[in-house]
């Protein structure tokens, strides 16, 4: 969506394609974008009998795409891994339309490795071993305009924090990271000696549970949970620190220069939650705990520990700083423009 708007700015029509039982099906059109719809899904490598009915479903969605591009008489297609890229992509060579993918793991998904030696540009979000020349541009994982225009004063006073308060963001997610959510809960909550305030993002899974649970928390003050936010900004702008899993979000928290707690995920797809939360620690951004580590008197210790230390918390937001790629929208945009018009 950030590189949408970057390419509106240019002057750029943009539509999307995309199905109609995943998030785009309602974003995109309530963003003025139009979004033709294919019939496609992910291959689980897990059954083979699903795994290609998938495929044979995917080289249909193909033919459909190809039909879209020539209509919307496509300059160029830009695909974001996922399960729409793949037919998009592969329609895109068919039809001879330059194609910029952009990866936002540490690794190439699925779809991005196939597809890579087709592309004019893959621009990735991490450099990836294995994965550098002329093709390849890394650039950062887009974030979206209100996480970089959000005012930190007026964020404080929408949560009522004052101006010296310490304060963490819980975080994991549009649905909640259902182990960080209690584990905050009850490090923050249910034990005492916590002296910063909580801004608690938990999700709406989640949200019920945790509201009762804290509602019988003896030491709730000073906690405010929150079902959903429409994005990121003043949340971050209002945190000193954050709490949360290590999927794309971690390019928030960079662009808002927040230094993080890291929760990686541990299933996630080739490990990449942990790849992402070493990337941020090796560059003294992060402190990592494991999944299977949420302690509540540990992690209570952690935060508190880095929020108690003005200058460690100094030190991990300038290198939060130094991470952040605020521009990766533009750059991502211009170069599906300059692919455009080869």
């Amino acid at each position: 969506m950030a590189v949408a708007a970057e390419l509106r700015k240019s002057g750029a029509e943009v539509s999307w394609l995309g199905t109609r039982d995943r998030m785009e099906a309602e974003l995109v059109p309530a963003a003025g974008y139009e979004i033709d719809f294919l019939r496609v899904r992910g291959i689980d490598r897990r059954n083979p009998l699903r795994a290609a009915r998938a495929a044979l479903e995917a080289i249909g969605a193909a033919g459909a795409a190809r039909s879209v591009l020539r209509r919307r008489r496509a300059d160029a297609v830009i695909g974001g891994g996922g399960y729409v890229a793949g037919p998009a992509g592969l329609a895109a060579t068919l039809t001879r339309t330059p194609l910029v993918l952009t990866e936002a793991d540490s690794h190439l998904g699925l779809a991005n490795r196939l597809l890579a030696g087709r592309a004019r540009r893959v621009c990735l979000a991490f450099p990836i071993e294995g994965r550098t020349g002329e093709r390849y541009l890394v650039t950062g994982r887009p974030v979206p305009e209100a996480v970089l225009a959000a005012d930190r004063g007026a964020a404080r006073a929408r949560f009522g924090i004052g101006a010296e308060e310490r304060t963490v963001l819980v975080v994991g997610g549009s649905q909640g990271a259902r182990s960080v959510n209690f584990a905050a809960v009850e490090a923050f909550a249910e034990r005492d000696g916590r002296d910063f305030r909580v801004l608690h993002l938990s999700g709406t899974r989640d949200h019920e549970a945790l509201r009762e649970r804290l509602g019988a928390a003896p030491h709730k003050d000073g906690y405010e949970l929150i079902a959903y936010e429409p994005d990121l900004g003043d949340v971050l702008a209002a945190c000193d620190l954050v709490l949360g899993r290590s999927g794309g979000s971690i390019f928030e928290f960079t662009a808002a220069g927040r230094p993080a707690v890291l929760v990686p995920y541990p299933f996630a797809t080739a490990d990449h939650q942990r790849a992402n939360a070493r990337w941020m620690e090796r560059a003294g951004a992060a402190a990592i705990v494991e999944d299977d580590a949420l302690d509540p008197d540990r992690l209570l210790a952690e935060v508190g520990g880095v929020l108690g230390d003005a200058e460690r918390l100094e030190k991990m937001a300038a290198a939060a700083r130094e991470l952040a790629k605020p521009r990766a929208a533009r750059t991502i945009a211009d170069q599906v423009l300059e692919a455009a018009v080869r």
